[in-house]
């Protein structure tokens, strides 16, 4: 299964965000593969704080509007939000302990710890912190 990051759905929403059209249509490609797909429910998380931030966007979007982009994403076909599973203490431990990241790149440590609960074969991701985690494969769907 892959699963998709934050990175991709905040291109996919903002028009005036690098790659906006290639992660569109990223995102309608595996709605209409007919295989389930993926996106943590941290991703969305962290997607409704990205693109509602005054210091990101400006304008930032309407709450309205991401909360109805979730709604959306979480429509499209195939799309099954992911959360952590009862291993999840233990997987993100081992995870931190083994790359010993701290700080921000935490938050990567738990989409990671969350993609290996549920069986995710390759997150789609631009975001290259995602090379400390190494028992997750990763793609970049917007490189051509």
């Amino acid at each position: 299964m892959i699963a998709v990051d934050t990175s991709i759905v905040v291109y996919a929403h903002r028009e005036d965000a690098p790659h906006h059209a290639t992660a569109r249509d990223a995102l309608a490609s595996l709605a209409s593969d007919g295989r389930p797909w993926a996106v943590p429910w941290a991703c969305l998380h962290e997607f409704l704080a990205i693109v509602t931030h005054r210091k990101v966007f400006d304008p930032p979007s309407p709450v309205d509007d991401a909360l109805a982009a979730v709604s959306d994403l979480l429509a499209l076909a195939g799309m099954q939000p992911l959360a952590e599973l009862a291993d999840h203490s233990v997987l993100l431990g081992e995870l931190l302990t083994a790359s010993k990241v701290t700080g921000a790149k935490v938050h990567d440590a738990r989409v990671t710890a969350i993609c290996l609960s549920n069986g995710v074969d390759t997150l789609w991701t631009a975001d290259r912190d995602f090379r400390y985690f190494p028992s997750l494969h990763t793609a970049n769907p917007l490189l051509a």
